[in-house]
């Protein structure tokens, strides 16, 4: 037999693969250059590639929970979720002991609570390779108030129900249509400001009182300071003029006075500035 077809036939039998490593720096054998990598590098799953049901019996806790947690109004929303439109995000676990049939827990300790409140036996889980509990609470990033917003705009105009997103958040009706109108006379620079930002849907509501100029000026503010509350928002509206406030409305008096008191006004100023420029030049002169 022919060497040569062999190894032709060797050729044609291996798959055709081709590496996805945008690292891999392509060059010929002669080119001087870096010691960069030539081939792909060996890439280690977090996680196994199958989702498991597990028996929620055979999961074992990583943490305590702290007593009374059942009672916060975060385990009553997990609750409401998963009963309303089921468990969303699979438990994370580990098995140190494959002879065994119990599994370390690492994320996902109130949704267990949860689904057993529930009368759930058991629930998708996925494998982890890693015992790294500190990343799933801490490398995630946390859903901005105006980014539920638009993801509750948008399941209502798929045809999802107010009351159905009263159910799945835990809350009632009212605080679903504050989420819904929660932009709702805002400008776009102040809601540009706030496009990351966590905070109560009461806190557009102050800001509506306000013009657009004032709302930037007022949101800028609570966020150098980071203190985006309705307390902080109320008392900036406490601090605006009345001119720039939306909810003031002169009386009848006050517009008929309102050019005199300008120009009493201007005449004020116009006097201060006067008499500060005279003594910027009388101590010059000095």
């Amino acid at each position: 037999m022919n060497p040569a077809t062999n190894a032709q036939r060797a050729q044609l039998a291996q798959p055709n693969i081709t590496p996805m490593y945008p690292g891999i720096h392509r060059t010929d054998e002669n080119e001087e250059g870096p010691n960069l990598p030539k081939a792909p590098l060996n890439t280690l799953l977090g996680f196994d590639l199958e989702t498991y049901q597990i028996p929620l019996d055979n999961l074992m806790p990583s943490k305590r929970i702290q007593d009374g947690v059942m009672s916060t109004r975060k385990y009553k929303q997990v609750v409401s979720s998963i009963h309303e439109i089921g468990l969303i995000e699979p438990l994370s676990v580990i098995q140190h002991d494959p002879a065994k049939s119990e599994f370390i827990l690492l994320d996902g300790h109130l949704r267990v609570l949860a689904l057993k409140d529930l009368g759930v036996h058991e629930a998708p889980c996925l494998l982890a390779k890693d015992d790294e509990t500190y990343t799933y609470n801490h490398r995630i990033n946390r859903l901005s108030t105006i980014q539920e917003h638009y993801m509750i705009r948008r399941a209502i105009d798929r045809g999802v129900s107010k009351e159905r997103l009263a159910r799945a958040f835990g809350v009632n009706l009212s605080s679903i249509n504050r989420r819904i109108n929660l932009l709702e006379g805002i400008c776009p620079d102040a809601i540009a400001r706030l496009q990351d930002k966590q905070f109560t849907p009461d806190v557009t509501r102050v800001l509506r009182n306000m013009k657009a100029a004032r709302q930037v000026e007022a949101v800028e503010l609570m966020v150098a300071s980071n203190t985006i509350t309705v307390a902080h928002a109320d008392a900036l509206l406490k601090a605006t003029p009345p001119e720039q406030r939306t909810d003031f409305k002169p009386t009848e008096r006050d517009k008929q006075l309102a050019p005199i008191e300008q120009i009493v006004k201007l005449e004020k100023e116009m006097s201060q500035v006067q008499t500060q420029y005279k003594d910027v030049i009388d101590a010059r002169i000095c």
